[in-house]
């Protein structure tokens, strides 16, 4: 082999330069080169440049690299960013500093799993958590509204676990779903880990001595005395309320007992559990005091979950979509029943960093692809009215009846002034919603143009539900978006 084939094979890296698809090299440290080289995107879509050494990779990503240098040491999700401001990955750490800046290593770029990703990051941006179970249950929420390109995981329907207590029944029953129901239940949750919950109340039903079976129990009915009760009552997990061995009364403060528990009272349970495992593990009965400590750590693991109210999943309590469909062409007295929905919500701290969401719906469920996110740029300090308004303006400014046509409804998140903005800011589109309403939010009213009350309609409407649906949808998506401004305009503060 002459010299000049060995240095042929002998690649630029291995000679200490990286080199640059146009055939120039540049020695390590000097970036100036692939700073100034611009990655063409053919049909909207960035295919990442695999011949570029390790070197090169991490000069295209120092925004990001000197931005993870200022992440806090906290719980909390991070969303990575490529040339075009497009988040095309988001993943969640229990150290933000830590984790976003293992991608930033010169293995990063070489290892197959993450090799095409750290090749396309050109920004990083992050939402700081209270904890880590928040962070678990913000990724997969905002995986499934972004669909970042490089998230496999957690763009599906599946959704995370309740523990649900269904009160209404004679003999409540406890169960762990992920379809849990809207009325006559107490709903705990959600939780991150199904098999942990699992392991959680297998526990409990040793103390508390709750059903989990799906028996209809009446205890009015003596026949259920010569019912036969499972293996958790012969055992004694169980209280065997289908034999009628415990009254009602009895049952259900022992339920109420539990929900207390699960609320916040853990502390006096926990403590003779571990004085229990001490006793056993001085006595020398090791295994004992093992399935002790295994348990402690079991119902420990019921502090880490969500919020209802917090941790919304939208996918889990669904309504019938047809039903809210239907009933808003009844309610408005439609030809037909409209098709699509648009919402509108607006969200801002004080007047900062104001910003606007649309959702689109179509036949009653959410069409992700026609989400749209604005950041309101002539509003100054606190004036929803006026942002309404901006958006509004923008949305139908574009409207056409083909690619861009308007909704059957415009939905509004607010009251009557909200729903006057969006009308002045229609008066010169040429195209408008069939429809435009607003929805205030303590009462649930719907304010309508042209009438001087509102619309009143029952809780279980299924038209209300719809609207709820679509006017918390935007609400939700404003919000995120809201916190990536947020964070973004705090590093370029400093």
């Amino acid at each position: 082999m002459t010299d000049s084939e060995s240095n042929t094979k002998q690649t630029p890296e291995k000679r200490g330069f990286f080199q640059l698809p146009d055939g120039t090299e540049s020695a390590p440290g000097d970036y100036s080169a692939a700073f100034d080289r611009h990655v063409a995107i053919p049909d909207d879509e960035t295919i990442p440049d695999v011949s570029l050494g390790a070197d090169a990779v991490l000069a295209l990503c120092k925004k990001a690299i000197d931005k993870v240098r200022e992440f806090p040491h906290r719980p909390g999700v991070y969303l990575m960013k490529d040339d075009a401001d497009r988040v095309i990955y988001i993943g969640k750490a229990k150290d933000l500093r830590y984790r976003a800046s293992t991608y930033f290593h010169k293995t990063a770029a070489y290892d197959p799993r993450t090799e095409h990703l750290v090749r396309e990051i050109r920004d990083i941006a992050y939402i700081e958590t209270e904890s880590e179970v928040d962070a678990i249950l913000m990724e997969a929420r905002l995986i499934k509204d972004v669909q970042p390109k490089y998230n496999r995981d957690l763009k599906d329907s599946k959704t995370f676990p309740y523990l649900q207590i269904t009160m209404r029944e004679p003999y409540p029953r406890i169960e762990i779903t992920r379809e849990p129901k809207t009325h006559g239940v107490k709903l705990i949750g959600p939780f991150p880990s199904a098999s942990s919950l699992r392991g959680a109340i297998q526990v409990l039903q040793k103390i508390f001595r709750f059903r989990t079976c799906t028996l209809r129990i009446h205890d009015d009915d003596e026949r259920w005395r010569w019912f036969r009760p499972c293996l958790l009552g012969h055992i004694n997990q169980c209280s065997a309320p289908c034999n009628l061995r415990i009254d009602k009364r009895e049952y259900r403060k022992s339920v109420l007992r539990l929900i207390r528990f699960l609320e916040g009272n853990k502390k006096p349970l926990l403590r003779d559990m571990r004085r229990d495992m001490l006793v056993a593990s001085k006595e020398l009965r090791y295994e004992q005091a093992a399935d002790l400590r295994d348990q402690i750590r079991l119902i420990e693991t019921l502090e880490q979950r969500g919020d209802l109210e917090t941790h919304v999943q939208p996918e889990v309590f669904q309504i019938d979509p047809r039903r809210g469909v239907v009933g808003l062409q009844r309610l408005f007295k439609l030809p037909e029943p409209p098709r699509t929905i648009e919402g509108v919500d607006i969200a801002h701290i004080s007047g900062k960093d104001m910003v606007a969401s649309l959702v689109h719906f179509i036949d009653g469920l959410p069409f992700k692809p026609g989400y749209r996110r604005y950041k309101i740029r002539t509003v100054q300090g606190i004036d929803d009215f006026a942002a309404i308004a901006e958006v509004v303006a923008r949305r139908f400014s574009h409207a056409d009846s083909q690619d861009n046509p308007p909704p059957d409804i415009l939905l509004i998140d607010g009251g009557k002034g909200q729903l006057h903005a969006a009308m002045a800011a229609l008066e010169h589109a040429t195209m408008r919603p069939k429809i435009i309403l607003s929805l205030a939010k303590r009462e649930e009213e719907v304010f309508v143009p042209d009438e001087t009350e509102p619309i009143r309609l029952t809780r279980r409407s299924s038209s209300l539900r719809l609207l709820q649906y679509v006017r918390d949808e935007a609400h939700r998506f404003a919000q995120h978006y809201h916190h990536l401004l947020r964070k973004k305009s705090t590093f370029e503060s400093m």
